[in-house]
């Protein structure tokens, strides 16, 4: 008799994941509950491509079939849905704590008008994920500027992104495409105004331990400014074409300046610098077809 979709998820994750022995206790309503997380080793992560926004794709295990490790990342409370990166959870100030209390029916309605139903007592899959996600995103907006929320709210979305673009391949014509469109635009918003409180200092993002944006490798401020430009080239609007060339030659010059593009520097070596340049030349192709002039100085 051939397995049904859930006993083969079930049990390709009971060697791929398994649940903490210590209970995390939700500072909200108290709920005890077990993390998910992935086992490591056993040839369960083939690591393949980079793409040009800093995700890592990991090939099909032959073992455990396709595997999303950023399903695990953020840890969720299975009964008000308070979603926080693991180092976050449980530090909150008991203000934010309320407010994100206060929200728990109109952040679930929000998720579950997405996502569907979803639960987090069970073995996730890429549903629960970028709900996981969509829930932090929403969580994040209650609390306090030290804990730099604006850029874990675009990391967030970041991810959510590529998780509904993921589903978008797996259940095409479900409108993933489109809710992975709406949180790419999330994401550059969050993106450019958590630079912008940088470079002002009223939310510094620098001390953060780690960027991402995916799991495998922290490409830090560098990173952040890299996803900025990239974003606003990528999913900007083009509704004006003036202000749209205004947009990416503030980015391309933010691009020259940080990896020294245009000029024989290679201080910043690696993946980072190469999808850098390409980004680079992209903006300024589209620059030099709208007749926007160079003023940058580079020498090619």
């Amino acid at each position: 008799m051939a397995k049904t979709a859930f006993e083969d998820k079930t049990e390709k994750s009971a060697g791929l994941t398994f649940f903490s022995k210590e209970q995390i206790i939700c500072p909200i309503c108290n709920t005890h509950f077990k993390r998910e997380e992935l086992k490591s080793g056993g040839g369960r992560l083939i690591a393949g491509d980079l793409t040009d926004e800093l995700r890592r794709i990991y090939d099909p295990s032959a073992k455990y079939g396709e595997i999303f490790p950023l399903v695990y990342a953020v840890t969720v409370c299975p009964k008000c849905f308070y979603a926080a990166f693991p180092q976050d959870f449980s530090i909150l100030d008991k203000e934010s704590l309320n407010v994100i209390y206060e929200k728990m029916q109109e952040r679930y309605q929000a998720v579950t008008d997405i996502c569907g139903p979803v639960d987090f007592t069970k073995n996730r899959g890429l549903p629960e994920g970028a709900a996981s996600y969509y829930l932090a995103m929403l969580c994040y907006e209650s609390i306090p500027v030290k804990f730099s929320p604006t850029i874990k709210r675009g990391l967030c979305a970041l991810r959510a992104a590529w998780l509904f673009s993921d589903l978008e391949k797996k259940n095409p014509g479900e409108n993933y495409a489109y809710v992975a469109s709406l949180f790419y635009h999330k994401a550059l918003f969050f993106y450019h105004r958590a630079v912008e409180l940088e470079t002002n200092g009223r939310e510094m993002i620098a001390g953060l331990k780690s960027f991402g944006p995916d799991l495998d490798k922290n490409y830090g401020f560098d990173g952040v400014l890299y996803l900025t430009a990239l974003l606003e080239f990528k999913y900007g609007s083009r509704s004006n074409p003036e202000k749209r060339a205004e947009r990416i030659s503030v980015q391309r010059r933010s691009l020259a300046k940080m990896f020294g593009l245009g000029k024989s520097s290679k201080s910043k070596p690696g993946p980072l610098l190469e999808h850098a340049r390409n980004l680079y030349d992209n903006i300024v192709a589209e620059l030099d077809v709208s007749g926007e002039k160079q003023e940058d100085g580079e020498d090619g």
